[in-house]
């Protein structure tokens, strides 16, 4: 498993998507003092919800209090203002959340263009293909999966609505990056953990530009086990009204079963045609 990577199952809400990591908070609230502009016990709060995961579906106090590095007090004020909200639940002394908390993910998913417009053609390309074909968006050095439509298990973990991945590695990230101007694709590739991660892995800083102004030429980008040993990517960009590349989607397969060829010659139409179609709808909107 790659490090920082998040586990997951299908594309149904799940409250993964609200957990980062908490030590983000943790360091972001090192560096910046209360002010006008921010507002310490909110961004605690945030760091006790992220905190919850599928290493730690539930929490005693002390753990939360642990995990987010907070006062014993602090912890059990959030997390009773928390349960006071009905966004966590406490069973004897363990605290977990609760169903409810999938509304604040649903609050960015209904908000969002893509959402409504995209499920109809990701189906279309699943049945084409018959492989699993997701969208993401890009979030700071990371994609996020905004939906996914799995027909079958292709990494060694798995990754639903909310998972995130390297952006610099994965065939997503890099039709992202490529939409993105020189100044500040270049601000997130400095950002980005960039390291082997297979044999494969291009971790040349040059080699990485030339691929990303390879894949703004070409309309599509095609990583072949990057990010993993066997798995395989296909992705292309989807394009709002402005021209701006507002997400990504792909289609993955195990490298077993495809050349590199095969798979362009294969998925990249049908992708193509969706991705061609959705953008078509936004540029109605």
């Amino acid at each position: 498993m790659v490090a920082g990577e998040c586990q997951g199952g299908y594309a149904t809400c799940h409250p993964r998507r609200f957990r980062a990591c908490a030590n983000m908070v943790t360091d972001m609230e090192n560096t910046q003092q209360p002010s006008d502009t921010y507002v310490q016990s909110f961004a605690r709060g945030l760091s006790v919800i992220r905190a919850f995961g599928p290493q730690r579906p539930q929490m005693t106090l002390s753990e939360v209090a642990t995990v987010c590095e907070l006062t014993r007090a602090g912890a059990r004020r959030i997390l009773l203002t928390l349960e006071h909200l009905g966004y966590v639940t406490v069973e004897g002394r363990q605290f977990s959340l609760t169903p409810r908390i999938l509304e604040l993910g649903y609050a960015y998913l209904s908000a969002t263009p893509l959402w409504d417009l995209v499920l109809p053609y990701m189906e279309t390309v699943a049945e084409a293909t018959r492989e699993s074909c997701s969208v993401s968006v890009l979030d700071g050095t990371d994609i996020v999966y905004i939906l996914r439509l799995s027909t079958h298990k292709v990494m060694s973990i798995n990754l639903s609505v909310g998972s995130r991945l390297p952006a610099w590695v994965t065939s997503m990230g890099r039709v992202l990056l490529a939409g993105l101007p020189a100044d500040e694709q270049d601000r997130v590739l400095a950002a980005s953990d960039i390291r082997k991660l297979t044999p494969h892995t291009v971790t040349d800083m040059p080699d990485l530009k030339r691929l990303l102004a390879q894949v703004r030429a070409d309309g599509y980008a095609c990583v072949v086990q990057e990010l993993e040993l066997g798995l395989q990517s296909l992705a292309v960009p989807i394009i709002d009204r402005t021209g701006r590349v507002i997400g990504a989607m792909n289609v993955s397969g195990h490298a077993s079963r495809y050349s590199r060829e095969a798979m362009l010659q294969a998925f990249l139409p049908p992708l193509r045609d969706a991705a061609e179609h959705i953008n078509q709808a936004l540029r109605r909107r």
